[in-house]
């Protein structure tokens, strides 16, 4: 019935098309190499493989133009969301948020950002501080600048945010983001507020 509701809301948007819909793990990695989408709404909790193991093969690297995948979770699910991190998720969703925030958690993968809200971006991602790992690049490697952009990902907000709040065009902002990935092999913005969190840049902040 979830997942009827989703595919429902998802198909009235003029911009979204609904190409298939999985019953599960295994399912959706079959559906996901037949109909190539953009975007794949990825349950974590389902029979046959779950949603953090099809995420995991969806993303792997070597694939070649992987789907964005946008995680849907509960709000106590803390532990699952944190996997997720390490496996490429661009965004989490709480399965109650509603119509609207469905709609632009789509949108905004596809877009390359991610939907995390500052609450869950918060609450999540202060766990991972004491989580260390060697392949990270020390903090000393970013711009001032780029330090700030790190920042601001790391409190959930988007592109257009970040351009507003810092007073730079939204074509700056993406360059930023490139160099930051580059240099924290960081494969998304996800990974790149997990990072600001681990190596305490944002330490203290809310």
């Amino acid at each position: 019935m979830v997942r009827a509701g989703f595919a429902m809301i998802l198909a009235a948007e003029d911009d979204i098309d609904v190409v298939g819909e999985a019953t599960d793990g295994l399912h959706a990695l079959e559906l996901a190499q037949r109909h190539k989408p953009d975007v794949v709404l990825m349950d974590i909790r389902m029979p046959r493989m779950d949603g953090l193991e099809a995420l995991r093969r969806l993303t792997r690297p070597g694939t070649v133009d992987p789907p964005k995948v946008v995680v849907v979770t509960t709000f106590d699910d803390d532990e699952y969301v944190q996997r997720a991190l390490g496996q490429g998720a661009s965004g989490f969703l709480i399965k109650d948020s509603g119509p609207a925030l469905l709609v632009e958690a789509i949108r905004a993968a596809d877009s390359g950002e991610a939907l995390v809200s500052p609450a869950i971006t918060v609450r999540l991602l202060r766990q991972l501080n004491s989580v260390k790992r060697t392949s990270r690049e020390p903090h000393t490697a970013l711009s001032e600048r780029e330090l700030d952009l790190v920042r601001l990902v790391a409190r959930g907000l988007t592109n257009a945010e970040i351009a507003a709040e810092l007073t730079i065009s939204l074509g700056t902002v993406k360059t930023h983001l490139g160099n930051v990935q580059t240099k924290l092999s960081a494969r998304n913005r996800v990974e790149i507020a997990a990072w600001a969190w681990e190596s305490g840049v944002v330490e203290g902040r809310g």
